[in-house]
């Protein structure tokens, strides 16, 4: 008896399991830290080192690394490093509204698809069938041509267009969960379908919901700095796809205004990426065991 209660108290919650598998990865670590430090800088930078990011700093085209403009300034003389610091607040805000939205579309579509099954599921399959094979960015520029370049309609563009794949995943696990034991026995005992859907079922589908969520952040700002490069940015809201953009006719002449952002999305993605890899293998018990 004693052997077993030892062999039961070893036995971890798959929760704290996970976290110290999630610890356990440098790459995932490296990923954090980057990312925190990059929202740290975006949310305290402009209050240390207040300035106007749109603010004429220097003689434009001021090459980096001078007194003048650390990080040298554009071609109207706007402060690189500035613009930078300020920019990171937009692209973030962006890229999490965006995979928030993106990710709460597909979660309740693929959820009612994957539960109800039958013509529920034929016709919500159709709809993300029709927006997956529609161009995405097309669909985006459509949307902020009609209704104007703003941040808020760039980023509702980018949650519209980019819901598809976690609406699939989420209908594989539902249909996955929704005749095992668990399921059945809160049904005997009259469990509405709302409450098996999203206090049984969807707790136990998030895993690989979280990975798809935290991999959409990345993709948002991407998104967001490849309209904003082909001008359909918010102009009155510094971003780093604002910077890229705006300063592209310049780049040969200029390249640090184009390099440093450029370099801050690549960075920030790219800890994003490493995060998603690092809960990808923290949260799947077949990675986890491997």
């Amino acid at each position: 008896m004693t052997q077993i209660a030892n062999a039961a108290a070893k036995v971890e919650h798959p929760t704290v399991e996970a976290l110290r598998m999630f610890v356990r990865n440098p790459a995932a670590n490296a990923g954090m830290v980057i990312l925190l430090l990059v929202i740290l800088v975006s949310i305290v930078g402009p209050l240390i080192y207040g300035a106007d990011p749109f603010e004429i700093r220097a003689a434009p085209l001021t090459a980096p690394f001078t007194e003048e403009a650390w990080l040298g300034t554009d071609y109207l003389g706007r402060d690189v490093l500035t613009t930078l610091i300020y920019g990171g607040r937009a692209t973030l805000l962006v890229g999490a509204v965006a995979a928030l939205l993106s990710v709460s579309i597909g979660i309740t579509l693929g959820a009612m698809a994957g539960y109800y099954g039958g013509r529920v599921d034929a016709i919500l399959m159709r709809v993300t069938e029709f927006f997956q094979v529609l161009p995405a960015l097309l669909f985006a520029m459509v949307v902020v041509s009609l209704f104007g370049a703003k941040l808020t309609i760039v980023t509702l563009a980018i949650g519209l267009v980019s819901w598809t794949g976690t609406a699939r995943l989420t209908r594989a696990e539902f249909m996955k969960y929704r005749d095992l034991e668990f399921v059945r026995a809160e049904r005997a005992i009259g469990a509405g379908n709302a409450r098996i859907i999203w206090r049984v079922i969807l707790p136990n589908a998030l895993p690989p919901l979280i990975v798809s969520g935290t991999l959409a952040i990345g993709a948002a700002i991407l998104f967001e700095a490849g309209l904003s490069f082909l001008g359909l940015g918010d102009p009155n809201q510094m971003s780093w796809g604002l910077m890229i953009g705006s300063s592209r006719q310049y780049v040969l002449s200029c390249w640090w205004a184009v390099a440093f952002p450029g370099a801050a999305i690549f960075v920030t993605v790219l800890a994003v990426s490493l995060i998603g890899d690092g809960l990808n293998d923290a949260l799947n018990p077949k990675l986890r065991e491997r």
